[in-house]
């Protein structure tokens, strides 16, 4: 079956086959859904002649690769967090890409040492409070997420998901292990609730008086802005950019990463360095309410109206290095029971 232009549908990974086009398309692997990727890969062919195919699968991409080996017809993997983009590099399944382009377009934090990945997007790990119950400026950090203050007072979703894993693996770099559980501890002391949900699910118990405070991405609190059905629970929060005047703001990423066995290497480091330049970067950051990875582009729309954004400039890599031991604390403190 030929995937020529499948990005407008949604489909089941075990019943799509990919074939490499004659024309040498490029064959992308997507955690990222189709809505996101077509504005940009339409332009890229629009600028290039390129052609691309995409497979769109909410897990499973690594072992797929695996399963393929040398005869694997994906070229790119794109996809969101720097877990998933970790995995690929230790399972060994992503190769280097030396080149000036994504060097000079994408900051040296946001991509991997080889250029085994590059981040193309970041998003902001941020901190909700009811504008009701918690006055501005009451909390400005992450670390006091863990004051008394708090008790029975904060909304999270599971410690193990991969967007809270990347915050916990930031505090063990920026406190150490020792300092960074005690944080934790204090946190899951302060819960209102048991982990539950999504990180919309969040603001949602902000705005039902579940809790005060609560910590999700940013680009969630945008597409709920834009839903009428959600809009109402969002405008209930204020959105805090967590250690602002401090290290930055906690940010994560997606990113893009060559396969080991790409067949059509050459035109995918095109659709590489197309994707960190500017006009696809402002079309991939407007697309999902997100911040260019490309420090030279303007943040526009509704994320530039919430006022800007530093970041934590901590390497993305020794966020990835820190994974197990977070996940190991997240245990050992027993966070979501």
């Amino acid at each position: 079956m030929s995937l020529k232009r499948a990005t407008g549908a949604l489909v089941a990974l075990s019943l799509l086959p990919m074939s490499v086009s004659a024309d040498e398309a490029v064959n992308i692997y997507s955690y990222r859904q189709a809505f996101l990727l077509d504005p940009l890969l339409n332009a890229f062919t629009e600028e290039t002649g390129i052609e691309t195919n995409v497979v769109f699968a909410k897990k499973g991409l690594s072992e797929r690769l695996e399963r393929e080996g040398r005869n694997s017809p994906a070229d790119l993997v794109m996809t969101v967090d720097i877990s998933r983009l970790n995995e690929l590099v230790e399972k060994d399944l992503t190769a280097a890409v030396d080149n000036e382009t994504l060097d000079s377009n994408i900051p040296e934090n946001l991509r991997h040492p080889e250029g085994k990945w590059f981040g193309l997007t970041t998003r902001g790990r941020m901190i909700f409070t009811s504008k009701e119950r918690v006055e501005e400026g009451e909390i400005t950090t992450y670390e006091e997420l863990a004051d008394d203050k708090w008790n029975d007072r904060i909304c999270t979703r599971s410690g193990k998901h991969p967007y809270n894993i990347a915050l916990f693996s930031s505090m063990i770099a920026h406190h150490g292990e020792e300092e960074a559980q005690e944080w934790l501890e204090g946190v899951k002391d302060n819960l209102a609730r048991k982990p539950q949900g999504g990180d919309r699910d969040q603001i949602k118990a902000i705005s039902e008086g579940v809790c005060d405070v609560a910590i999700g991405n940013s680009y969630y609190y945008g597409n709920m802005l834009e839903d009428d059905n959600q809009r109402e629970a969002a405008e209930d929060v204020r959105m805090v950019f967590p250690n602002a005047n401090g290290r930055g703001t906690h940010i994560n990423i997606s990113g893009v990463a060559l396969t080991k066995n790409a067949p059509n290497r050459e035109n995918a480091v095109k659709l590489m360095e197309f994707l960190s330049q500017p006009k696809a970067q402002q079309i991939y950051a407007e697309a999902n309410k997100e911040y260019p990875a490309n420090p030279d582009v303007e943040v526009k729309g509704m994320v530039a109206e919430w006022g800007e954004l530093n970041p934590d400039s901590l390497s993305l890599q020794t966020i990835a290095e820190n994974r197990d031991a977070a996940v190991k604390m997240v245990d050992r403190v027993d966070y979501d029971n």
